[in-house]
């Protein structure tokens, strides 16, 4: 009993210093869920109409959007399904250059639909306020980060609290009283919804945890692949030595190396070379609503040669159990890794977990109000009983 009294006290300041946050990133997830579906719905320039000719190839597109923004570091070229726009992606970080915009592109006939800023975009607005709270990265990653460990203690030690005294009546501890009084109505949904959301919401914290402490990650990946060390993300570097001689651009041949390779990919992507003697960067993924069975590939920029890596983001078949956890992390984060009924369960989740630290509020405050008024009650009995 005493034990459990103090797993209530430790539950109790933790909600309350952590209700604040949990609350704003558990609504911004919730939001973010059905992005993609919200954005094909809204944005006409996602689309274009399928042409019974050849699209252009990634020299042509990059030299096209350059052209439109040309302070912009180029970091690749997506092509999507016949029906969508290609997208030339502009991003940079540091050296006072930062910028993300995306151009997107007929792919048939060049003309630039939309160059769009994808940090004044709405969705990426709500993904910094789930990663970030909307302050800067360096102090809102670590603020996010800090409080996912928190709100983990919190689902543990929720479950033991809510852990019936008695089997007898354990079954109350299942249901929900619709006909009690108000204050025993919030008491059962913080209790009981929090029970049923309890191991999803430990899925969410362990794969947040993951981006939000590389020591977490590390011991993650550690525990997954037989004690691997975590290799960041790396593009391997050419063969300087060699001179290319081909009579077309290199990223083109690479984009068709990869279209001849992935017929049936629902989108590739060619990144020119990140540094001086850096590689080109291609990408095939067979489902464009999940990440984690692209087949990451690595080609010398002068002989073309495929190079290889050591870490997560190599083809999909050379991948380890615990390197396709890590390629999963984002799709189970988000629900897509079970499809659509997948993010439908998980903006669920997400709004039963936001209201939480709402009805775990109101029961501390009420609980107050009582105390108060008991206290109140009791001095008034006091001074009654004292003869003046």
């Amino acid at each position: 009993m005493k034990l459990k009294h103090w797993i209530g006290k430790i539950h109790l300041w933790l909600g309350l210093s952590s209700g604040l946050v949990v609350f704003i990133v558990a609504v911004t997830g919730c939001i973010y869920a059905f992005q993609t579906e919200i954005k094909d719905l809204t944005y006409s320039f996602l689309f274009v109409e399928p042409k019974e000719k050849a699209v252009l190839p990634p020299s042509q597109i990059s030299e096209i959007a350059q052209d439109a923004f040309p302070e912009g570091h180029l970091h690749g070229i997506l092509y999507p399904t016949a029906e969508r726009s290609a997208q030339a992606i502009f991003f940079s970080y540091g050296e006072g250059n930062d910028h993300y915009k995306i151009a997107y592109v007929n792919p048939y006939t060049g003309e630039i639909l939309k160059l769009n800023d994808e940090y004044a975009d709405f969705f990426r607005v709500v993904l910094d306020g789930h990663f970030y709270l909307w302050l800067p990265p360096e102090i809102g990653q670590p603020v996010v980060a800090s409080f996912t460990l928190v709100f983990l203690v919190m689902v543990i030690s929720g479950l033991v609290l809510w852990w019936p005294k008695k089997k007898k009546g354990s079954s109350k501890s299942f249901k929900i009283r619709w006909d009690a009084r108000w204050r025993r109505k919030n008491y059962d949904l913080h209790q009981v919804l929090g029970f049923y959301v309890m191991i999803f919401a430990l899925v969410f914290t362990l794969t947040g945890l993951v981006w939000g402490f590389t020591w977490f990650r590390d011991a993650y990946y550690a525990a997954t692949t037989g004690g691997k060390d975590f290799v960041e993300y790396y593009a391997p570097a050419s063969d300087s030595t060699q001179q290319y001689t081909g009579d077309i651009p290199g990223i083109d041949q690479v984009w068709l190396k990869m279209r001849s390779e992935y017929p049936h990919a629902e989108w590739i992507e060619v990144h020119p070379p990140d540094y001086e003697h850096g590689s080109y960067a291609a990408n095939a993924n067979p489902d464009a609503s999940t990440y984690w069975k692209m087949d990451y590939r690595y080609f010398d920029q002068y002989t073309l040669e495929e190079l290889p890596v050591d870490h997560v983001w190599n083809r999909f078949d050379e991948a380890s159990v615990g390197d396709k956890l890590q390629r999963m992390n984002y799709d189970i984060h988000v629900g897509a890794i079970a499809g659509l009924p997948g993010k439908v369960l998980a903006f669920f989740l997400s709004a039963i977990i936001a209201s939480l630290p709402v009805t775990g509020f109101l029961i501390w405050w009420g609980r107050k109000k009582k105390s108060k008024k008991e206290k109140t009650k009791v001095k008034r009995s006091i001074s009654e009983a004292v003869p003046v």
